[in-house]
């Protein structure tokens, strides 16, 4: 069940809530956008080792907020709120495991470039529109989850990873369907994306021991 059950219903629920769920009533629409989430969760509980450490629950309670942020985002700010509430949990997690590389560190360089044209894009596009009010929460959104990102690199945890990048093409996706212009089969691509980044996310706890340091420490010899 661990290895291939769940995952499997995940994917099937995940289909069925894209491709077979109408979009009214709004409330069964928004329970079948939950279940894979909640899946995921117990999921992700699975993948804990029997020594769990503080970077475990971080990235638990980061999936709780997030899922929280699924079912307030009909309110934007407060779903914005609470996603942003999940990617510090993210980022606090993966920065207990940092694992220093020069190659990585630089990585800043490109994801601090991108932010900067998807801020520049969103706030140009909320101005034209009239909803300056969005501006402060959307860019402090976009800062948060480019260091989550940034964190997720500096674990070297090739599912933290990948889970943390397309995380971001996801609410890439979002925010310029819903504030710059069209995006073709946009539903589609935001939804397969944000769950298979969760569910990468979710598998990510199972490769997590202690904390760098810690792991440091113990590979010192002692004299």
């Amino acid at each position: 069940m661990k290895k291939y059950g769940l995952p499997l219903l995940i994917l099937l629920m995940s289909i069925l809530y894209i491709f077979f769920i109408p979009a009214e009533p709004m409330e069964v629409k928004l329970l079948f956008k939950l279940i894979p989430m909640w899946l995921m969760i117990g999921y992700a509980c699975l993948q804990l080792p029997s020594r769990k450490t503080r970077t475990h629950y971080l990235i638990l309670a980061g999936l709780f907020f997030c899922m929280l942020g699924d079912g307030l985002l009909i309110w934007f700010v407060i779903g914005l709120t609470a996603f942003l509430i999940g990617h510090l949990f993210y980022m606090t997690g993966f920065f207990s495991q940092w694992r220093f590389s020069i190659i990585r560190l630089i990585t800043i360089v490109p994801i601090g470039a991108y932010s900067f044209f998807m801020g520049k894009e969103l706030i140009t596009a909320l101005e034209l529109s009239g909803k300056d009010t969005l501006i402060i929460p959307v860019l402090a959104y976009i800062t948060v989850i480019s260091f989550m990102l940034w964190s997720a690199i500096m674990t070297a945890n090739p599912w933290a990873i990948a889970g943390s990048v397309l995380f971001v093409i996801s609410d890439s996706i979002l925010s310029w369907n819903m504030f710059i212009s069209d995006v073709p089969n946009s539903g589609v691509l935001i939804m397969s994306t944000y769950y298979s980044a969760q569910f990468l996310i979710a598998r990510s706890l199972s490769s997590f021991g202690g904390s760098n340091r810690r792991s440091t420490i113990r590979h010192f010899p002692v004299n």
